[in-house]
């Protein structure tokens, strides 16, 4: 049976930029209009057409509102002010330990359910201004960095019983911050919501398995994907002063970490790797630290000078689209850039799935990668062609890099198995079927 048209709504705290929800939502979202259905969108940030979008600050999980909130749950740093003692000394009285990280204050209950409330007569307005007929809540029910919203989501579904798909990316178990909290009511109602007409996507198999025995919850695992049915077009004119942009040398090696700048990616295993090789080289760093702060970024710069690295980042001249930096230089996209690097750096810790890499083999570029967990369970056991490192630079990841940087015949025989492997089971055309299918479970078909 072939799936009628839809109105389909995605609903997240952010439609905006290069994050990988971001991203991975433009992907369905595409896959689905080739399908013949309509996408709308429900955010707090959206860089979608606004025609089809209903932009709700406070769902933006950095809106000042929700960042009070979400000090007050995962932090505790409210709670030795004498201004917050004051505040409750009749329940500080009744409960020696209101104080405690692990008891929640009465302002963050009154504050969620407030917004909570606001939530939901958003999302009804969402759901009758565009005629949805399903919704695709992007993480919004799985990471808790936007308690209320997380909330009214589970509400309003269980109050309509309207037909969702709730696309998981990052579990509040697998990030240490969130283990420490006074929330975990919310955390148990909502993130995520186990309610009849919601069906669960997740995007490596170890989410699988963690959502059916914590939840006892069936998923579906939708992989993330990039369109490797259409191959990357032939770099450009515009392309050609990449390397000289980024001051690096006709004799030396372009090491690419094509990565927002935050702890989990690793990047110190870059720098240690270019500083190792005794190979002329420098190391690209193509987005900025984002929301999660500086320190890190800092951390970088200070390990790279202490072992002289040359390290730049070059997020100013690497954005969605081409254009000019009003100090007058070139601003290239991530795809421009990809083709000129001789290694791409992918020496991440943790990741959902690995969207750089999914990149760096759509433009067919050697890759150095840490053997993080989903990498080694869902991707490696394919046949992938990689350097991969356990944790920490060796003399055999020395070599091995040496030697693909060193016999580019070679690295250009893996890029394309590489590339057929992506295809095989990482395209759009695999995404398809699979939306299919739960589309049609969504409403009831078979197919």
């Amino acid at each position: 049976m072939t799936t009628p048209h839809l109105h389909i709504g995605f609903i997240s705290t952010r439609f905006a930029g290069t994050d990988g929800v971001s991203l991975e939502t433009a992907k369905w979202a595409t896959v689905l209009e080739r399908l013949g259905h309509e996408c709308f969108y429900f955010a707090g940030q959206s860089d979608r057409s606004p025609e089809r979008s209903q932009v709700v600050p406070e769902a933006f999980y950095r809106h000042p509102e929700i960042d009070a909130l979400n000090k007050m749950a995962y932090s505790g740093s409210w709670m030795v002010t004498r201004e917050a003692r004051a505040a409750h000394p009749e329940i500080a009285s009744l409960h020696k330990d209101f104080f405690s990280i692990y008891v929640r204050p009465p302002q963050l209950t009154r504050s969620v359910n407030v917004l909570k409330e606001y939530f939901k007569v958003q999302l009804y307005e969402f759901a009758h201004r565009f005629d949805l007929q399903i919704l695709i809540i992007e993480n919004a029910v799985t990471i808790p960095l936007n308690l209320p919203l997380g909330l009214a989501l589970t509400e309003f579904i269980a109050e309509t019983g309207f037909p969702t798909i709730a696309h998981h990316h990052d579990f509040h178990w697998e990030r240490q911050r969130f283990q420490v909290n006074c929330v975990g009511d919310y955390l148990a109602a909502a993130f995520p919501p186990t309610l009849p007409s919601i069906r669960h996507v997740v995007i490596n198999s170890i989410q699988a398995q963690q959502i059916a025995s914590r939840y006892g919850v069936t998923s579906r695992m939708i992989p993330n994907v990039m369109d490797f049915d259409s191959p990357p077009p032939d770099p450009d004119l515009y392309t050609q002063t990449v390397r000289a942009d980024f001051g690096i040398q006709a004799d030396e090696y372009f090491f690419l970490q094509p990565t927002r700048v935050i702890q989990r990616k690793g990047i110190e295993h870059a720098v240690e790797l270019v500083r190792r090789l005794d190979l002329p080289a420098k190391l690209v760093i193509s987005h900025a630290s984002g929301d999660e702060g500086t320190d890190y970024e800092q951390r970088v710069r200070e390990y790279a000078h202490l072992l002289d690295v040359t390290i730049r980042f070059e997020a100013d001249q690497v954005q969605d689209f081409r254009g000019m930096t009003e100090d007058g230089r070139k601003i290239y996209t991530l795809g421009d850039v990809y083709p000129h690097a001789d290694m791409v750096t992918y020496p991440s810790s943790i990741e959902g799935f690995g969207n750089a890499f999914l990149e760096a083999v759509y433009y067919r570029r050697p890759i150095l990668v840490n053997n993080y967990s989903i990498y080694e369970v869902d991707i490696k056991p394919k046949g992938f062609r990689a350097v991969w490192f356990d944790g920490f630079i060796s003399a055999n990841t020395l070599k091995a890099v040496r030697d693909v940087l060193q016999t580019p015949a070679q690295a250009r025989v893996w890029a394309e198995e590489n590339y057929q492997l992506a295809k095989r089971y990482f395209s759009y055309t695999v995404l398809e079927r699979r939306l299919q299918s739960i589309l049609a479970d969504c409403l009831g078909q078979q197919i």
